[in-house]
């Protein structure tokens, strides 16, 4: 399974935002890491910003350089504005959507549950984290893994109700995928129309 597993707090403070989730450190040392971090800043190229982009895109969702690709010529294909589309097919993917839920307190951490077999999709176990879930489909815990502290600790205080296009339903520990989200409604600070760029060039 690829996934980044280096120094996250380093990559966190490179884009000055914690895109994987809380982090103590950023919250004291908001620029980026080494040993000019906190100097003066150098303007940065047309072409870095639009990379810096696509980067943070790939390191928020945990995605790699071939499977974003993919998914961005996926994207080019589809009808709709592709950089909506591109986040879209982002949001849609099983890892992203057990962390929506609430299961998992990041990413990483959702995508582990997958991947150890601990989630369903329509009453089927699926270990796929790149799994595309469709719209009306229910993704849930497995029966056995209700239990696990991991999972009972993360979605004890969530707000299940602040994504509209998922509808939780505590009993089951269940979620049904209601509709593809809007853009205004993808909360991630990520200018997509800059990733556009970078691959139109």
């Amino acid at each position: 399974m690829a996934r980044y597993t280096g120094p996250k707090t380093k990559i966190a403070r490179k884009f000055g935002e914690p895109i994987f989730g809380p982090d103590k450190v950023l919250s004291k040392k908001n620029y980026p890491p080494g040993q000019h971090g906190n100097g003066r800043k150098k303007k940065t190229s047309e072409y870095g910003i639009q990379l810096r982009e696509k980067q943070k895109a790939k390191y928020t969702y945990g995605v790699l350089e071939r499977q974003f690709r993919n998914l961005f010529e996926k994207a080019s294909r589809a009808k709709g504005i592709t950089g909506e589309v591109l986040l879209q097919l982002l949001e849609s993917r099983l890892d992203n959507i057990v962390y929506r839920m609430g299961l998992a307190k990041t990413r990483a951490g959702a995508r582990q549950l997958v991947s150890h077999r601990h989630v369903v999709v329509d009453g089927k176990v699926v270990n796929i984290p790149s799994y595309s879930v469709k719209q009306g489909q229910i993704v849930g815990v497995r029966e056995k893994a209700k239990s696990l502290e991991v999972i009972l600790d993360s979605v004890s205080g969530i707000n299940h109700g602040k994504y509209p296009w998922i509808e939780y339903d505590r009993n089951s520990m269940s979620a049904k995928y209601l509709h593809i989200p809007e853009r205004a409604d993808i909360p991630e600070n990520i200018k997509e129309q800059l990733i556009v760029e970078l691959y139109s060039k």
